[in-house]
């Protein structure tokens, strides 16, 4: 470790330390951006850049679990990125492929998938549900992984899933949309269940959540970091809970 590695390591110690607990989010969401220009800048493929970007997610969760987050949800791939031509998805999904098979073979995390499952590939989607059963029992931080993710689809999921459910139950639409409330909604999203993301971060300086947990940011804070993702260090993300526990948190204002 480099002498200016091991002040970052120190430093970032000191900032999580000084952090109040009470004052850290249970739940990150993390848009991880900027694998493409990694790779421009550092004249490589974007395969290389999506690859470095992928070698940095088991450290960045362990990062999560010392400073005691409960859910993360990495998003990888949105519904958008489905459209690009083979040669440039398929390489993609591989490496996405492995990276969800090594965190479930971790046996360290729960892996729940969210997204569009219909739209990916039966094998990859057969991939993410294999993972998901096999760490279902696993008691440590719920790891979310958003592929074939986009924050309108998931709504129009949501409300799909809802209809068939009261459809199911012989409810009238009027009786429903007498009934149909915020939380009838929340019920039906990829992350039922979970709280709502408290911190959303974005990296590569891009200020945009691009429908990221479109219903769920609702009052969530935001941080856009300069870095490009496969760059993100510990203590950028330490920076990152610190801008987060100084802010005055106003639900609904």
């Amino acid at each position: 470790m480099g002498v200016r590695s091991a002040a970052y390591g120190l430093y970032a110690n000191r900032v999580l330390h000084r952090l109040p607990a009470e004052q850290l989010p249970r739940h990150v969401g993390v848009i991880l951006d900027g694998n493409r220009r990694w790779a421009n800048y550092h004249g490589s493929s974007s395969d290389a850049g999506h690859r470095a970007g992928a070698a940095r997610v088991a450290e960045f969760l362990g990062w999560c679990e010392e400073a005691g987050v409960e859910v993360v949800t990495l998003w990888l791939l949105s519904t958008d990125n489905l459209q690009r031509p083979a040669p440039e998805l398929n390489p993609l999904l591989t490496i996405i492929n492995d990276t969800v098979q090594n965190l479930a073979d971790r046996g360290q995390w729960r892996i729940h998938p969210v997204g569009a499952l219909d739209l990916l590939p039966a094998d990859f989607s057969a991939l993410l549900k294999s993972a998901d059963e096999r760490t279902r029992d696993v008691d440590g931080l719920t790891v979310n992984i958003a592929v074939g993710y986009g924050g309108r689809r998931e709504l129009v999921d949501a409300v799909r899933s809802l209809l068939h459910e009261h459809h199911e139950r012989g409810t009238s639409l009027d009786d429903l949309a007498q009934l149909l409330d915020v939380e009838h909604i929340a019920d039906h999203l990829y992350t039922r269940g979970q709280p709502d993301p408290d911190l959303v971060i974005r990296t590569s300086g891009e200020q945009r959540l691009s429908g990221f947990l479109l219903w769920q940011s609702a009052h969530s804070e935001f941080y856009f970091c300069e870095a490009l993702w496969p760059d993100f260090r510990r203590v950028d993300f330490m920076r990152a809970l610190r801008a987060y526990s100084q802010r005055q948190r106003r639900f609904g204002g």
